[in-house]
């Protein structure tokens, strides 16, 4: 790398004299060559006028030409020249007959008007001697010394030239250095120049001629006028390397920090003391910002990165959770189904058996007895169904603060006297969708967990209010979608939960409680059912601190629903007959005594094939009682299709232990679907029934055009998400059940496993269009009738024979027509 040109130093060395003044014409500096002519010393000049300096009478001549030539270099900016001038000069009490040669060079600001005026002089004093003493002697000899004189004069001349072309040469490098320069004097540290970048350091102040300290008030408590001292004292240079420096840029402004590379170089006379220093730099502030952000960028990339991996971390612990929790939900429901149904033969005949001990207590005490072992046995299979999210929901719209105020009355009845239980629901409550029932047993649960943490004295509160859960949480917690939820909280006064139990508590069996005092099944159950329900529970725990269960459940928009009040009446059987359709032997047997007791004829079957052959006979039936899972390719939910369509007033009452996906959607049972989980008791069953044949006598079910009832099943095929769930509820409220998903492709699959009894496509889907859908169903399904939505008009000829076209923007009334239901269906 080239080393920085040192401009003082070759100003200094120059043989030449030279001279600098500002535009008053006072004297800023001058090199060595013009003190040792002049006979001055640069202490003694600088800072006075040329004319103080060096006097001479105002009106004589040789003032008026300097004075003229000065000012005509500053006026015009051009370089002016004066060739022979008498100027005497005072040297220790003698006054000396001088004549000099001057060229005067214009210094240009930034401004563009004359800063300086440089003087480069020449003493000619002996070839004016020569030339007046060549005239007193002959022409010849008078031509010959002439001669010479022209000839010294004309080299004196191209000297002159070439020392004014390297005066410019030094100021265009100097004013156009890369870096900022600036040249000071004395102790007192004088600025006798400064180059342009200098000046735009500093905020353009005016500073030669004028000391650091007073050019530059705010540097002089950061130690660099110190530096300065330390400089001139010592002879020793100073470098600075990435210096901070607080500058203030105008008056009344904040100060701006800088960073600086520098050097002090100071500038050595020639009796080898320090007459100056030479300051040389560039700013790099620019350069160490980029690098601090540069620093920031990498610690904040090194935070993300540490971040994500903690994320990715999570979301795998998260993603195993998930799948132990489904594999564990397959396996319940898989053992459900068939426990279920061994639970039904033993309950079925238990009660079977109740009429023919009715003599005999003990033999009365030991079927109670066992009819309790079966109630268990229920209850460990709804458990494990809730766990796996696999039980068959009947949700309602409901006010959550009206059942909870309800409870208040119950949960003090079973926890005790010693614990104090407060219910508070807030104003302007929200209305949510969930089961009733399974919010109340929910509810129960997390009760009678608080009472064994607070060993039976404490105090039980549980709050209802609105809640909105943001993306960020939402990102934080699998499972939970952003939105707004009805918060239910639990809070005790027990003795807390150790994080490392916390991570486990909702794991099937994990229990803290002594053997045979807890099935570690009470808090699984209520996990699987919020998750089925569509919300996120949350358990904020310390030890010595006491427990609150949070329980997030979405908001629905629906007013809340009647509940009908539980029939507890005396039980009643009929006369009506009833198609019993049972794969299960054993089962079938027992629902056909127990029916037959209470009064019903009774039909029965071991399949939907052959249940369907027994209603197209024409035999008189009033009710199609069905298991949901049946062998054979016709399943449950399309017999009862079927079997509605031969007689329009059958009614349909669905048995099952397990109920897979059959007449299930979205963890809720269909619309207008009536179940009947097992095992059940021969008082479940007869008040069932007596409800579903009144409600079939007390109600006029709406038809589907062209024959069928409310439980038919509609595929919404729709690739914008929100119009799809907007839809989707419309749908729903005109009383039918509902499949969703985003492309034609994924329908065509759905159209092979399920039975659909409408399709309702978007036109316009990605891939393989609805028009094209359509087609298909009408080709491959052509008993599903097809409503297409569109934005666009379409031409009769372009759509599916019998196809309907629904017009974007549709309301409720206008898929009521496409659908051919009553709008208050």
């Amino acid at each position: 790398m080239t080393p920085p040109i040192d401009f003082q130093a070759l100003f200094e060395k120059s043989p030449n004299p030279y001279v600098l003044l500002d535009r008053d014409l006072v004297i800023v500096s001058a090199n060595s060559a013009y003190l040792q002519v002049t006979g001055r010393t640069l202490d003694g000049i600088v800072g006075r006028s040329m004319f103080d300096a060096f006097p001479s009478e105002p009106g004589s001549s040789s003032h008026q030409q300097l004075l003229s030539s000065l000012e005509r270099a500053l006026a015009g900016g051009m370089v002016d020249h004066l060739p022979l001038i008498q100027y005497d000069i005072e040297r220790d009490g003698n006054v000396e007959q001088l004549y000099w040669s001057a060229t005067h060079v214009p210094l240009v600001g930034e401004t563009g008007e004359t800063s300086y005026v440089l003087q480069h002089t020449t003493d000619v004093t002996e070839l004016h001697v020569l030339r007046s003493t060549a005239r007193t002697r002959s022409s010849g000899q008078g031509e010959a010394v002439e001669a010479a004189v022209f000839k010294r004069a004309q080299e004196v001349q191209a000297l002159n030239d070439q020392l004014g072309a390297e005066v410019r040469r030094l100021n265009l490098l100097f004013e156009q250095a890369p870096g900022f320069m600036a040249v000071l004097w004395g102790p007192e540290h004088v600025f006798t120049m400064a180059n342009a970048a200098y000046e735009q350091l500093i905020g353009g102040r005016d500073v030669v001629g004028k000391p650091v300290a007073e050019v530059l008030p705010e540097v002089v408590g950061q130690g660099f006028v110190d530096r300065l001292d330390r400089v001139y004292r010592t002879g020793e240079l100073y470098l600075g390397r990435q210096e901070r420096v607080a500058l203030t840029p105008g008056d009344g402004d904040e100060p701006v920090d800088l960073y600086l590379d520098f050097i002090y170089q100071p500038i050595v006379a020639d009796d080898g003391s320090t007459a100056g220093i030479f300051v040389q730099g560039h700013d790099v502030t620019e350069e160490i910002v980029a690098s601090e952000k540069l620093r920031e960028l990498n610690e904040s990339l090194e935070a993300r990165v540490t971040q994500a991996i903690e994320q990715r971390r999570q979301v795998e612990l998260a993603l195993q959770q998930s799948q132990k929790m489904e594999a564990l939900g397959k396996l319940t429901g898989g053992v459900a189904h068939d426990f279920n149904n061994l639970l039904q033969v033993i309950s079925g005949n238990i009660q079977l058996l109740y009429g023919d001990v009715a003599e005999n207590e003990r033999a009365r005490q030991r079927l109670e007895n066992a009819m309790a072992g079966v109630e268990r046995g229920a209850k460990l299979a709804g458990q494990l169904l809730a766990f796996g999210r696999r039980q068959p929901l009947e949700p309602k719209a409901l006010n959550v603060g009206r059942l909870v105020n309800g409870m208040g009355d119950m949960l003090r009845r079973v926890l005790g006297e010693e614990i104090e239980v407060e219910t508070m629901a807030s104003g302007g409550l929200w209305n949510t969708m969930v089961d009733p029932n399974q919010i109340e047993n929910a509810l129960l649960n997390l009760a009678i967990n608080a009472r064994d943490a607070m060993d039976g004295v404490g105090k039980l509160t549980i709050e209802v209010g609105n809640a909105f859960l943001d993306d960020a949480y939402a990102m934080e917690h699998e499972e939970v979608a952003a939105g707004q939820y009805v918060v239910i909280a639990v809070t005790d006064t027990g003795t807390g939960i150790a994080p490392e139990v916390l991570e486990k508590v909702f794991e099937p069996f994990f229990t803290t409680k002594a053997d045979g005092h807890g099935s570690g099944l009470g808090l699984s159950m209520v996990y699987g059912f919020i998750k089925q329900s569509g919300g996120h529970i949350k358990i904020y725990s310390e030890p010595g601190e006491g427990t609150t269960v949070k329980l997030y459940l979405p908001r629905t928009h629906q007013i809340e629903d009647a509940m009908r009040p539980a029939d507890m009446g005396p039980i009643s059987g009929g006369s009506e007959t009833i198609l019993v359709v049972e794969d299960d032997e054993a089962v079938r047997a027992t629902v056909v005594e127990m029916l037959s007791d209470l009064g019903y004829r009774v039909l029965k079957a071991s399949d939907a094939q052959s249940a369907l052959a027994i209603v197209e006979s024409g035999a008189a039936i009033d009710m199609l009682f069905t298991d949901v899972v049946m062998p054979g390719p016709l399943k449950s939910p399309e017999l009862a299709r079927k079997a509605q369509r031969a007689i329009p007033d059958l009614a349909v009452l669905f048995t099952s232990g397990y109920t897979e996906n059959a007449i299930v959607h979205g963890g809720r049972l269909d619309t207008g679907v009536e179940l009947l989980s097992k095992p059940y008791t021969r008082n479940a069953l007869a008040r069932r029934v007596r409800q579903v044949l009144a409600d079939r006598a007390g109600v006029d079910r709406p038809a589907l055009e062209g024959g069928g009832t409310a439980v038919e099943t509609v595929l919404l095929v729709e690739d914008d998400p929100l119009i799809r769930m907007a839809t989707a509820d419309m749908i729903r409220e005109l009383g039918l059940s509902v499949l969703e998903c985003s492309s034609a492709e994924t329908a065509l699959e759905l159209l092979a496993s399920e039975t659909i009894d409408v399709l309702v496509a978007d036109i316009g889907l990605s891939g393989m269009s609805g028009q094209e859908l359509a087609w298909s169903v009408h080709r491959d399904y052509p008993d599903i009738r097809i409503v297409l939505a569109t934005g666009h008009s379409v031409a009769p000829g372009e759509i599916a024979p019998d196809a309907k076209v629904l017009s974007k923007p549709f309301d409720e009334q206008r898929m009521a027509e496409a659908l051919g239901r009553p709008r208050n269906a």
